[in-house]
């Protein structure tokens, strides 16, 4: 049996403080363990919750497991604002305009803020972009400034490196110089500058614990199981778009939306800026083996998106020539009833013989789930596995330029469900009919035109 989450949490700060020899009373651990837990599992929070700091932590050393202790503690755009127990002293950190952050010039008495800018390389005054550090930055902050009485300048100076290298996605600089390289140039100026007396031994070895913490961040992208790869993703896409789900507001469009969003993500990004090596580590032929994998993964999670995508452009189709948007669930049916397996449309769907040129692990995972339930979405896909079974990859990748076509407004609903073999249009469109009362004449009504004009 487990500790609570809460209990995990002061035990790791214990223990982590007394690995450096700087224990700490229970009292302040336990202190420090509440912040977090309330920063991080916030409702909004699916992915960047506390499990995901114990999935982790396993065999790191102290410095790391404090600098994942506080590294997503900040997450502004999801959370709508900073932490609560960090708004005031975050608010002097961080103006806001807007929405949009930007860095206060810096008071040079602060060395603690000081120190975390430079070690980021940011500078008083400017933007800052919740793609480009923003949360990291304010998270290390923090950080330093709830650990500055109990640790020294040199282990806030390893556990600011820790943080500033989970900003993901990098690839090299203009100079061509890649993060660790970066990284070790800032350390090195930050501990001259603020006297933390770190030998440079001692500093490659914090670059080498950051590169490691990293790497550890972003683990899921080599996982050997695509369906829990692409679990892990959906949980993504299910925090980007918590206030709609909150609101329990989600269209046809909302949900199109979303999964467009992570499809284009993930579809422009490189396998090689995932991971990173300190020259060293990890070796070079486990790190081949970590960019593989992920460039696995990102393929089959862009095929699955564009799986989920294709099928619900149907459905938007069938919406906007009915009326416009309106609940996903109108079309399509609840996810889930109080009185048992509410009524779905992909229950009133004839079978159609399968195309020949199918994959069949796609297939799989569409038809019986990724690896991990949803809240907001069934966690099989039956309906995609329905229109992909029966259109084939070929065809359903070339119907999906199409799809994007109407998404961008070129072109218009009715010519886009002409690319579809009509049998699949009917039998997608008699299923939507039979759920949705209020669009059932329309609908019906635009698919014996469709035929008398054809």
């Amino acid at each position: 049996m487990s500790l609570a989450a809460i209990n995990r949490l002061i035990q790791l700060f214990a223990d982590a403080f007394e690995q450096l020899g700087q224990p700490v009373e229970m009292p302040r651990a336990e202190q420090l363990a509440m912040l977090v837990q309330r920063s991080m599992d916030h409702r909004r929070r699916v992915y960047h919750s506390s499990q995901h700091l114990f999935a982790m932590v396993p065999g790191m050393n102290a410095r790391q497991t404090l600098a994942t202790l506080f590294h997503d503690l900040v997450y502004y755009q999801l959370d709508g604002g900073f932490p609560t127990l960090l708004d005031h002293e975050l608010r002097r950190v961080a103006r806001v305009d807007n929405g949009q952050l930007s860095l206060r010039l810096i008071d040079r008495n602060d060395w603690q803020l000081r120190l975390c800018a430079e070690v980021f390389g940011f500078a008083g005054g400017q933007t800052l972009s919740p793609y480009a550090g923003q949360n990291e930055f304010l998270s290390a902050v923090a950080a330093v400034r709830l650990l500055h009485d109990e640790l020294p300048p040199r282990e806030l100076l390893a556990i600011v490196a820790c943080i500033e290298a989970t900003i993901p996605f990098r690839g090299p600089d203009a100079h061509g110089r890649e993060l660790s390289e970066r990284l070790w140039l800032r350390l090195r100026q930050s501990n001259r500058d603020f006297a933390c007396g770190a030998d440079e031994g001692e500093l490659e070895r914090m670059v080498a614990d950051a590169i490691d913490m990293a790497n550890r961040d972003v683990a899921g992208f080599a996982e050997p199981d695509p369906a829990q790869f692409l679990a892990n993703t959906w949980l993504l896409i299910e925090e980007s778009n918590a206030p709609q789900v909150e609101s329990g507001v989600y269209s046809i469009r909302d949900y199109r939306q979303a999964l467009a969003r992570m499809e284009g993500f993930l579809r422009t990004l490189k396998p090689e800026y995932i991971f990173h090596r300190d020259g060293v580590r990890p070796e070079a032929g486990e790190y081949a083996a970590q960019v593989q994998a992920a460039g696995r993964n990102l393929d089959f999670a862009c095929a699955y998106l564009g799986c989920k995508l294709l099928s619900i452009s149907i459905v938007e189709a069938f919406a906007q020539l009915t009326g416009g948007d309106c609940p996903i669930s109108m079309l399509l049916g609840d996810l889930r009833g109080s009185d048992g397996p509410p009524l779905r449309a992909e229950d009133l769907l004839p079978e159609l013989p399968a195309a020949a040129d199918l994959n069949p692990g796609l297939l799989r995972v569409l038809q019986h789930g990724r690896a991990r339930e949803s809240q907001n979405d069934l966690t099989a896909s039956p309906l995609s596995a329905y229109v992909y079974a029966a259109l084939g990859d070929a065809a359903s990748r070339r119907i999906l330029v199409a799809a994007r076509e109407m998404f961008a407004g070129t072109l218009t609903p009715q010519d886009f469900l002409a690319h579809i073999p009509a049998p699949l249009v009917d039998h997608l469109g008699q299923a939507c009919a039979q759920i949705s009362p209020s669009r059932r004449e329309l609908l019906r009504h635009w698919l014996a035109t469709r035929h008398s004009n054809g």
